[in-house]
């Protein structure tokens, strides 16, 4: 049997039409209302930056600089994770205070000992994340106080969660139209806490 298909209608590109990026989204393309799927990184989709726990912090860093991102999952052989690790840990006490306790030189440390284990790791589940709005998502993270969160879903029949998406607060800033300092999180939340406070006011007006 001969099938029959449709041609595409096709038109001239405009001038300065951006191109989407696994790695940089475009801003004001989302609102607090949407979907936090929206902004939620997809692992399905992109793929996810990695280390192991026995690489130095150095490594770590340009790990980090290299994909763009400034947090990576700690795994191990099998690929299972094991912690988590931020440009706040790297950036901030940890290492200094690991180095003291341990009496140990910083290019001896690795980033085992410094990242958020997974025993500490707290991770939202795919099912509310699909019924949730980014509006949703940025309150999560401030009353967390973190600047990222892990999403896991069930995987296979045996019912096993894997890691399906993260959340970061400098993309959703970014999609919102906000433009995130990686400088501290007082700072990324109260930039965020603008955008919410000027978006309840606009629905309010109308």
């Amino acid at each position: 049997m001969v099938e029959f298909y449709k041609r595409l209608v096709s038109k001239p590109l405009p001038a300065g039409t951006p191109v989407y990026r696994a790695d940089r989204v475009l801003s004001g393309t989302v609102t607090l209302e949407s979907p936090a799927l929206d902004v939620m990184t997809d692992l399905k989709r992109v793929k996810v930056v990695t280390i192991t726990a026995d690489a130095n912090l150095d490594d770590a860093i340009n790990r980090m600089v290299c994909a763009g991102v400034r947090m990576l999952l700690v795994v191990d052989r099998d690929d299972a994770v094991m912690g988590v690790l931020t440009s706040r840990d790297l950036s901030g006490e940890r290492p200094v205070e690991y180095a003291s306790r341990e009496r140990v030189a910083r290019e001896s440390i690795r980033v085992g000992d410094i990242m958020t284990p997974r025993e500490q790791m707290e991770v939202l589940c795919m099912d509310d994340v699909e019924r949730s709005r980014v509006g949703d998502l940025v309150e999560t993270l401030r009353l967390a106080g973190r600047q990222h969160a892990v999403v896991v879903e069930k995987a296979g029949i045996a019912g096993q969660m894997a890691i399906r998406g993260i959340f970061s607060v400098t993309r959703i800033g970014r999609q919102l139209g906000v433009e995130i300092q990686p400088t501290g999180l007082v700072q990324s939340f109260a930039e965020l806490e603008m955008v919410m406070n000027a978006s309840t006011l606009r629905a309010a007006a109308v």
